[in-house]
């Protein structure tokens, strides 16, 4: 399952094309926490050094379909630091000693034989 998910289809003038490539492009530029304007909303993304990416081309049809995808690594979870407890105390000791008059051997349970 999928975190998140977004996915945008519009009519766009060949000039708006260029203008989200662009700003796609100083995202990637300029790297770490980028945002990017999605037309209802603004999505920011951390951006690594590395990426891998993928290039398509499908022509068919009648039209060409271009896809440029980037993908990347999301930052690894943080381990959780050990938790210290700095005790003054000294824990409790339970009472292991044997009732007066019963010995060790005499606690274990006698079982009758048939």
């Amino acid at each position: 399952m999928k975190d998140l998910t977004f996915e945008q289809k519009r009519s766009l003038s060949r000039h708006e094309a260029a203008d989200q490539l662009t700003a796609l492009a100083d995202a990637l530029r300029e790297g770490g926490d980028a945002e990017l304007d999605l037309g209802p909303g603004t999505l920011g993304l951390r951006i690594p050094d590395d990426l891998q990416s993928e290039l398509e081309i499908e022509i068919g049809g009648g039209e060409i379909e271009l896809e440029i995808e980037l993908k990347w690594k999301t930052a690894p979870a943080r381990a959780t630091p050990p938790r210290t407890e700095t005790r003054t105390e000294k824990p409790e000791r339970k009472n292991t000693s044997t009732p007066a008059g019963r010995s060790r051997s005499a606690k274990r349970s006698t079982a009758k034989k048939t």
